[in-house]
């Protein structure tokens, strides 16, 4: 019983150590203070937890709040280096991006949830310092549903119930049946469509890359509405988005 009970607290310790870490993500920095009135955690617990991220270099003290520190950059980097996908389309998406001057993004998946891991553009239409690394639904994103469309249907299952289908905007697909049409409709058409789904006034459009037979990531192009339209699309960004994928696949084959 003893060994239960110090299981116990260990997770419940841990699940502390991550509210903590979310918060500062959230806010950008707290004292311990703020930190424990948003938590409702007691002001020791909280200072006992940010001791041992300071002395790990994950959260810096500047004196009056704690932020996060380095070391997640660190991290983090090692973390994207682990993709191989990432290396074989980074320079690819670049070139796509000069291309068809429009955002290029490379989209990965884990736990059913969408990651930005990398992109580039050579226009103004977004941040991309604040874009890498954000979690997205995948039904409602380009990228996600070109993954979606080439996942087992069993899988599919598990990630609505898993995450819901909930509406990101007016145009989001929120009925699992409809979302199963649209999966069908992307794998005879060879590309994902988000039309201002995600976010108004913007539409893209997504290949999976494959490997091994499954999904793996996914490139996006992504612009706002008036420009992406469902004409320059057929007309002009299929065609270089195919060959940019083929690209990286070749390149996850043949390193």
């Amino acid at each position: 019983m003893k060994e239960r009970a110090d299981d116990g607290r260990t997770i419940k310790s841990n699940e502390t150590l991550f509210a903590i870490v979310e918060a500062l993500t959230e806010t950008g920095g707290a004292g311990v203070t703020e930190l424990a009135e948003r938590l409702d955690l007691a002001k020791s617990t909280v200072h006992k937890h940010l001791v041992s991220l300071e002395r790990r270099r994950y959260v810096v003290n500047d004196g009056h709040q704690y932020r996060l520190g380095l070391q997640f950059f660190n991290t983090g980097v090692a973390v994207r280096n682990q993709y191989g996908v990432y290396h074989a389309a980074k320079n690819r998406i670049e070139r796509l991006a000069v291309e068809t001057d429009e955002a290029v993004w490379l989209i990965v998946h884990e736990n059913g949830r969408g990651i930005f891991l990398d992109g580039v553009s050579h226009n103004d239409s977004f941040s991309f310092d604040s874009t890498i690394g954000t979690w997205v639904p995948l039904h409602a994103n380009s990228a996600g549903k070109a993954i979606l469309a080439h996942l087992p249907e069993h899988e599919v299952g598990e990630i609505i119930e898993r995450h819901g289908l909930p509406a990101q905007t007016e145009n989001t697909i929120t009925d699992e049946e409809t979302l199963l049409d649209e999966l069908q409709s992307t794998r005879e058409r060879g590309y994902a469509i988000n039309f201002q789904e995600d976010m108004r006034g913007l539409h893209a459009i997504a290949t999976p890359v494959i490997a091994d037979g499954r999904p793996v990531a996914a490139v996006t192009i992504a612009g706002a509405a008036n420009r992406l339209t469902e004409g320059r699309i057929d007309a002009e960004l299929c065609e270089p988005l195919f060959e940019a994928v083929d690209d990286i696949e070749l390149r996850l084959v043949y390193g």
